[in-house]
């Protein structure tokens, strides 16, 4: 503001015209009034500038609902009917990574020392573990039922094996041929090993969804795998290439498909025995175990194919995904690991390739981030150590109806 005598008179009085008559005064009065008013102005501005947070706190502290806000944010905690582990580090998860995965289970016609070894050896993790004799097709345990049972989990990486069968059946692959894939060429040895996703998409298209689900089904997805085993779900198999990513999705990822850990196993049990996938029975006691009697599914046609299957499944032990189960004996398997429904997932299927007693395991881990397919390979590995020092695999199998029968499947002409 500007203070004359043009126009609007500033009053230091009421009524008074100071602009006539007492020209020194009025000019002393305007000048300490305005100085008095820039003093104070500027006062207040360098308050501004130089203590902008205090006054912020100052205004925030005076409003009457800020601070019982914070305190109860700061101070609510997460209630304690909720499990620990829902929310873990990388994400929320539906399925805790740790828990007693041996709560209600039956046991009473399983082989109690591989039950051991497989419920030491999973320890505290939130899984499965089935295993079963690849010679009769019997499962030996199966821990965690509810789980095994249930309606099944995405595959993830190990539908692989059924679709380097499948490939190998169509001739669209053969061992040695190798995929010329961005600057790289690789085999289907060094494919299932490194479990290469684009090796298997690219195969996946090349063969085209129909026949896809043609061999998926013939090796026993969508259907159930084992006989008159209570409770017992059979997956499922998607109708129709997958939306998401279409067939090369499905063949690299398992896309849409719903696998239980009986399947793997007895798909598993047909690549360890040469090519009989049995129905899968499960003794409700010692005396069905006594007198148990395998029942072949079908026989598939693999015999000639799981040779050049087999090095790819070695070689993830040895060097490639599943190298955490590699033990003094060779053991073939496949890994898989994905997230399905925000659980995460991690598969191993796997066979004993060596010694007297051949044994068929499989592990699924969910969870969070923990459960992986490597994780599940180690678990895996654990077990057939633990069996090891034990000599179970350089034990001669017992004489039983069982395997009396068994041989004479495998041998038959």
């Amino acid at each position: 503001m500007f203070f004359g005598c043009s126009g609007r008179l500033f009053r230091i009085r009421s009524g008074a015209n100071h602009c006539r008559g007492e020209p020194r005064v009025v000019m002393k009065k305007l000048f300490l009034v305005v100085f008095v008013f820039c003093l104070l102005g500027s006062t207040g501005v360098g308050a501004t500038v130089q203590h902008p947070r205090k006054r912020r706190h100052t205004a925030a502290a005076a409003t009457p609902r800020a601070a019982p806000m914070v305190r109860v944010v700061a101070q609510s905690p997460r209630p304690a009917a909720a499990p620990a582990s829902v929310v873990i580090q990388g994400g929320p998860w539906t399925e805790p990574t740790f828990a007693d995965s041996t709560v209600g289970d039956m046991v009473d016609g399983e082989d109690l020392v591989i039950r051991r070894a497989a419920v030491e050896a999973l320890g505290p993790y939130n899984g499965s573990v089935v295993a079963v004799d690849p010679g009769t097709g019997r499962i030996l345990t199966m821990v965690n039922q509810r789980v095994a049972l249930g309606t099944g989990f995405q595959p993830c990486s190990t539908i692989k094996v059924a679709v380097a069968l499948a490939g190998l059946s169509e001739r669209a692959i053969q061992p040695a041929n190798r995929f010329r894939l961005g600057g790289l060429r690789m085999d289907l040895t060094y494919a299932l090993a490194h479990s290469n996703n684009y090796y298997f998409a690219t195969l996946g298209a090349k063969l085209g969804f129909e026949k896809v689900s043609h061999y998926a089904h013939l090796f026993g997805y969508g259907e159930r795998a084992g006989l008159n085993v209570a409770g017992e779900q059979p997956g499922s198999f998607p109708t129709a290439a997958p939306r998401n990513g279409g067939v090369g999705m499905l063949c690299s990822f398992g896309e849409e498909i719903s696998q239980t850990p009986l399947q793997l196993a007895a798909l598993m049990s047909a690549i360890a025995n040469g090519g009989t996938l049995y129905y899968l029975q499960y003794p409700r006691d010692q005396v069905e175990a006594r007198d148990f009697v395998p029942l072949v599914k079908r026989k598939l046609e693999i015999g000639s194919l799981i040779p050049s299957v087999k090095p790819g499944m070695r070689g993830a032990v040895q060097f490639g995904t599943a190298h955490r189960a590699r033990e003094d004996g060779p053991i073939a398997g496949k890994t898989g690991t994905c997230s399905e429904n925000q659980t995460h997932l991690g598969w191993f299927g796997s066979f004993n390739d060596t010694g007297q007693r051949k044994l068929v395991v499989v592990v699924l881990l969910t969870g969070g981030r923990p459960a992986i397919g490597p994780l599940a390979a180690g678990i895996a590995g654990d077990m057939y150590r633990r069996l090891g020092e034990q000599n179970y695999f350089a034990a001669s199998q017992p004489i039983t109806p069982a395997t009396l029968i068994s041989s004479q499947i495998c041998c038959a002409k």
